[in-house]
Formats: structure tokens, C-alpha cells, sequence
């Protein structure tokens, strides 16, 4: 059970969330304003009337004041209904409801190779200070942290796709239909996405545990004849995990931006894609939607990080 005092404290953290939603939503709302052309004009065609554009407008509220604009937009939202898109007239939900699983599946690939190989590697890192083996993993993380995740996703298609012919090079398949075949369509630009938070992760949580394990404290229990590795496990770790949840979720985050670029290279239909060509088409229903919907990832995400804070530390208020 979540407790009371557990629910009070969800309630105040949706409660600070909503004011970011509305924000969010209001910036992208107004900058789509501030592209140049009318996307009346788009729909109506080059060689339409004026009239005919004066109806396009009408049709599509595209003619109403800004803020009530927004304010009609913001209320069908929060009920579920993004509206349509201007150019296919597909409801804006239906097409994120076909992206969105892709992206969610290359973010949680990324993640959890980025805390399976980034993990062990601080932890090495912060056991071995000031050795080649802390350095090596150092230089591995500068590496990680400076190649582009386009330039990796490349060579990653080259060597597994092109060259060994191991996994595909484009595309995706639907989760359900097939795991194991969407498994192989993700397993590439999630392994391209992860690089950097390998290295953040490592470069973190070595920092956070050299400071652990250079406490008196620590010194201690190394006095006493306790194992390093049970000093490393059973108190390094735990005090560190306050920061770590922090430092994953804010990679979660950036990794969710970060797909952007990767789905341009693996040419996989997701929510980096689709607000990437709903831009470029000046298709606001789109734009608005995914940005609608990846804030709300992110403050759940956010959500879940508060509530495991209260798990670590039930003090945290």
C-alpha cells in the first residue's frame, strides 16, 4: 500500500507537474505561430481562392483568437482527443499510438544496456582508484560521452547490418505481432543511443562511490576486517542510490530527445520522426500532440523518480 502520507506526497508532485504541462505546451503552441507561411494556404493549394483559403481557416478555427486557440486545444487534450492531422487526416492519437511503442522500445534498450554495462563499470572504477583499470574505464567514458550518436549508428549499420548481415538495417515491426522480430529492428539504434549513458552512468556512480568509500566511516569498517566487496555492496551502493535514481532519471529523459536523430538513421517510424515531419509540413495538430504526449512521459517519469525516493529514503517529502 502507498500509505497516506505516500499519497499526499503524489498528489503534491502532480500538483508542481501541471503548471510544466501547460507551460510546455503553451511555448510549442506559440512558437508554431511564429513559423513563416499560412498552413491555409498549404491545404487550400497554391492556385486556391481567396475565399477558399478564408473557408480553410474557418474549418480548421485557424481564424480564432491565439488564446482561444490554445484553451479549445488544451480542453479536448486533457480528454484525450489531439484532433486530427491537416495533411492526412488521421486522428493525431492513432498516429501516436503507432509511433510511440517503437520509440518507448529503442529508450528501454538503451537504458537498460546503459545501467547493465554502466554500473559495473563504476564500480570497478571506484573499487581500483587512480589504477589503469580506473583510468581505462575513464578514457572509455570520455569516448562514450564524445562520439555522436549518429556517427555510431552508422557504423553500427555498416559492421551488423550491412557487412555481417546479423540484424536489420531500417525499419520496425510491431511488438505484438512479432517480439522477437521488433527485438532485432531496436536492438541497433538502441545499442547506437546508449553509448552516452553508459558513460554517464559509470562516470557518476564512480564519483559518488569514491566519495562513499573515502569516508571515515568506510575507513572503519575496513579497520574492523570487513570485506571490500561487502563494504562496496552493502554500503557504498545503498548510500549512493538518492543520486543514482537521479542521474537515471534524467538520462531517461535525454535519451527519450536523443531518439530524434537515431530514428533519422534507422529510418524507424517514431515520435522523433513524426514531430520531426510534422514540423517540416507545418502540420500543428501533430507537433502538438507529440509534444502533448513526450511531456507526459516525462513527468511520469519524473513521478516515478519521487516515489523511489521515497522508497530509499521514506524521509524525503
Amino acid at each position: 500500500m502507498i500509505g497516506r502520507d505516500g499519497f499526499r506526497f503524489l498528489l503534491r508532485r502532480l500538483a508542481q507537474a501541471l503548471p510544466v504541462l501547460v507551460f510546455a505546451t503553451f511555448v510549442v503552441f506559440s512558437l508554431l505561430k511564429l513559423v513563416p507561411g499560412d498552413i491555409a494556404v498549404t491545404l487550400a493549394g497554391e492556385n486556391a481562392t481567396d475565399e477558399r483559403i478564408a473557408e480553410i481557416r474557418m474549418l480548421y478555427g485557424l481564424d480564432r483568437p491565439f488564446l482561444l486557440q490554445y484553451s479549445d486545444w488544451l480542453w479536448k487534450a486533457v480528454h484525450g482527443d489531439l484532433s486530427k492531422s491537416l495533411l492526412s487526416g488521421e486522428p493525431v492519437m492513432t498516429s501516436i499510438a503507432r509511433c510511440l511503442p517503437n520509440t518507448l522500445l529503442i529508450v528501454s534498450i538503451a537504458l537498460s544496456v546503459a545501467l547493465v554495462v554502466g554500473v559495473p563499470l563504476g564500480m570497478l572504477a571506484a573499487s581500483r582508484p587512480r589504477s589503469w583499470i580506473d583510468g581505462g574505464v575513464m578514457g572509455f567514458a570520455s569516448i562514450g560521452v564524445a562520439v555522436p550518436n549518429f556517427w555510431l549508428a552508422m557504423l553500427l549499420v555498416s559492421l551488423f547490418a550491412l557487412q555481417l548481415n546479423w540484424l536489420p538495417a531500417t525499419g520496425s515491426s510491431p511488438l505484438m505481432a512479432d517480439p522477437v522480430l521488433s527485438l532485432r529492428h531496436a536492438l541497433l539504434p538502441g545499442l547506437a543511443l546508449a553509448a552516452g549513458g553508459v558513460a554517464e552512468i559509470a562516470r557518476q556512480l564512480r564519483s559518488s562511490l569514491m566519495e562513499i568509500l573515502s569516508s571515515q566511516a568506510v575507513r572503519t569498517l575496513h579497520a574492523v576486517g570487513m570485506h571490500p566487496a561487502r563494504i562496496l555492496w552493502q554500503h557504498g551502493l545503498k548510500n549512493v542510490a538518492m543520486n543514482m535514481i537521479t542521474v537515471v532519471a534524467l538520462l531517461a529523459n535525454r535519451l527519450l530527445a536523443a531518439t530524434v536523430v537515431v530514428e533519422a538513421v534507422f529510418a524507424v517510424p517514431g515520435m522523433g520522426n513524426l514531430i520531426v515531419n510534422g514540423a517540416i509540413h507545418r502540420d500543428f495538430p501533430i507537433v502538438q500532440g507529440v509534444v502533448f504526449a513526450m511531456v507526459l512521459i516525462v513527468i511520469s517519469l519524473n513521478l516515478l523518480a519521487d516515489m523511489l525516493y521515497r522508497v530509499a529514503d521514506p524521509r524525503v517529502t
